[in-house]
């Protein structure tokens, strides 16, 4: 059995099986409610039941006194609806709507994806979450005092550990101890969420995704948050690197693609080695969207890369139509260490990013 929710005073509207909490249900559905632990220690999803009846579940007293639940409050990451519900809550709908956190983690799993990329899992304490926008990016604190910033390639469901995609930079402080020394079980600390580059969920236009190198991270979260969320709007995702290794999880678009109708997925390389014995699409990844649409003015444009993949982008792209203001970027260049010098620097932000 099912129950509706309403939410106040955004109107969205969700179903709740019996089984579920109300904040878990709401994730599922693609609706972002405030919320931490998860578990009902952080107190970040509590509101009010405007009518209808809840099982508190498990919500530790000291989080929600018996005062507070007289009032009509709950936690909704510990609450099951037993009847059709209206709550009152705050729906996220911008970055800026969510809390930055600096967390604690442990290095779950290092796995090498390419020679030079390997995906980092991270764990959090037992009853932290970190609250997130698909396209969103964290920070790394490290002991000199420097940061480093990695864009999250898991989507925000899927938040029991947090993906980072990173590229050996040579030289460079921080990911040369990630493929060199980093042990599993290994303590970090980082801040995030930052950024705005996350979904506008607010039109029906179709997008196109272009990611290049490890710019597929945020892509990817992008594309699984979408599909989760029963978005159906057309994607079409160009993936470009320099030879074939550089597309490091080169099955998981042609899934998505094969799977879902409104996805598309384009493949470029610009250098293919002779081994690559490569037969797709080649040279730069943004004028394979050029070759592909005369007429951009109707799109949407998420980009993910270096500043010049960015910045040719978003200059050929406008000169096809496209509103500028229907292009969001995520650029980042790489360098090695020194005095002055950080392995990476987001150009939005000037956080470091390797």
């Amino acid at each position: 059995m099912s129950h509706h929710i309403s939410i106040q005073p955004s109107g969205h509207e969700y179903d709740v099986d019996e089984n579920a909490t109300i904040l878990q249900a709401a994730i599922d559905a693609g609706i972002k409610l405030p919320y931490g632990c998860q578990n009902g220690a952080c107190g970040a999803c509590k509101g009010t039941v405007v009518s209808g009846e809840i099982d508190h579940g498990s919500a530790p007293i000291g989080t929600l006194p018996q005062d507070q639940r007289d009032a009509g409050m709950a936690l909704f990451c510990c609450a099951r609806p037993l009847s059709d519900l209206v709550i009152a809550a705050k729906v996220i709908t911008a970055g800026k709507d969510i809390q930055v956190k600096t967390m604690p983690c442990r290095v779950q799993r290092l796995e090498r994806l390419a020679p030079d990329v390997i995906a980092l899992q991270l764990k959090l304490p037992t009853n932290e979450r970190l609250q997130f926008l698909a396209g969103q990016y964290i920070e790394i604190l490290l002991k000199n005092g420097q940061r480093r910033a990695f864009s999250l390639a898991n989507a925000p469901y899927d938040d029991e550990l947090l993906q980072l995609h990173i590229r050996l930079v040579p030289g460079g402080q921080f990911t040369e101890h990630v493929f060199n020394a980093m042990k599993e079980r290994e303590m970090l600390r980082f801040e995030g969420p930052h950024g705005s580059f996350f979904l506008r969920e607010d039109t029906s236009k179709p997008i196109i995704l272009l990611a290049g190198g490890t710019g597929f991270a945020p892509i990817k979260s992008l594309v699984e948050y979408a599909i989760h969320s029963k978005i159906k709007r057309p994607m079409q995702l160009y993936w470009g690197a320099r030879d074939r290794a550089g597309l490091y999880l080169p099955d998981l678009p042609l899934q998505w693609a094969a799977e879902h109708a409104h996805i598309g997925y384009v493949p470029v390389l610009s250098e293919p080695a002779a081994d690559d014995a490569w037969s797709g699409r080649t040279g730069l990844v943004h004028q394979a969207v050029l070759a592909d649409h005369a007429d951009l003015s109707g799109y949407q444009v998420y980009a993910c890369g270096a500043p010049a993949m960015i910045d040719a982008a978003r200059r050929d792209f406008t000169a096809r139509g496209l509103p500028e203001d229907e292009f969001y970027a995520d650029a980042f260049t790489f360098a090695a260490d020194t005095a002055d010098t950080a392995d990476t620097a987001n150009t939005a932000t000037a956080a470091s990013r390797g």
